[in-house]
């Protein structure tokens, strides 16, 4: 089977899967619908906290509140999508334990699409809702000085972010599956790094946004383009072209995260129960 047969064959198995899990939450219907207003309501207190911050100053690290929440709704919009695709990703340590991944590796299905929709909960739209009302208010309130470059890039920073946080996941599992669980490694690099980029970079020491920048470009999900669309430098130096770099920087990452997801299943011994 060619890389197209493949991927085919991986998006079947995918959609499958998670059609099976939405069936069963789809069972209890109200229960669906509290935990999905819950899910929103939780997931909104990252930016209560913002607004309670603002409730005593102007400006944070220089940036105005609909600045920042520009910065809150692209971060909690895209991994918002990336937890729900592949937000399952953290349960393959127990599979690692109990001996139950053996049983994914078996099966005529790719393993990466069967772990991917492991458990898909409906439940996370209540984390993408939330982001995109943020996301809403902040364009309409960010004085953003609109040119067509600038609509487009807004949803490709959404899609280029998506990805990125779908290639942590990925090569976070792959982690796992080498150090034989090491969840809370992938959540500080996935759940955290949505985190630190809802704050913006000025208020971080500049190894730190070299860091997220060059060695794991989590910037090029929000910081760097838009810094491009709100008109403001960015605190290290980086050729103008970068803001529309996000699509070439997901490429990359999903590229390498293939490899390391690739590499730990190369590696796994199985437990023998």
């Amino acid at each position: 089977m060619g890389e197209r047969g493949a991927l085919l064959e991986g998006l079947r198995a995918y959609r499958l899967i998670a059609a099976m899990w939405v069936r069963s939450s789809m069972t209890y219907r109200t229960s669906f619908a509290v935990t999905v207003l819950g899910n929103l309501m939780v997931t909104g207190l990252d930016f209560v906290a913002i607004l309670l911050m603002f409730s005593q100053v102007d400006t944070l690290g220089g940036w105005s509140l609909p600045e920042i929440a520009l910065l809150y709704g692209l971060s909690a919009t895209a991994f918002g999508i990336a937890d729900l695709v592949l937000g399952s990703m953290d349960v393959l340590g127990g599979r690692i334990r109990d001996g139950s991944f053996d049983t994914l590796l078996v099966r005529p299905a790719p393993v990466l699409a069967q772990v991917g929709a492991d458990h898909f909960a409906l439940r996370r739209l209540g984390r993408i809702t939330q982001g995109a009302l943020v996301l809403g208010w902040a364009l309409v309130s960010a004085g953003i000085d609109w040119t067509p470059a600038k609509v487009l890039l807004v949803p490709v920073m959404l899609i280029s972010g998506a990805v990125i946080f779908s290639a942590v996941f990925v090569a976070g599992a792959a982690f796992q599956i080498l150090a034989q669980d090491a969840a809370e490694v992938q959540n500080a690099f996935t759940y955290g790094g949505t985190t630190l980029l809802q704050y913006p970079p000025t208020v971080f020491g500049k190894d730190l946004v070299r860091g997220v920048t060059f060695m794991l470009p989590l910037a090029f999900v929000n910081w760097v383009p838009a810094a491009y669309v709100l008109g403001r430098p960015y605190p290290i130096a980086l050729p103008g072209w970068a803001a529309f770099a996000s699509p070439l920087v997901a490429a990359v990452c999903c590229a390498l995260a293939g490899l390391a997801w690739r590499a730990g299943l190369r590696s796994y011994r199985s437990t023998g129960s």
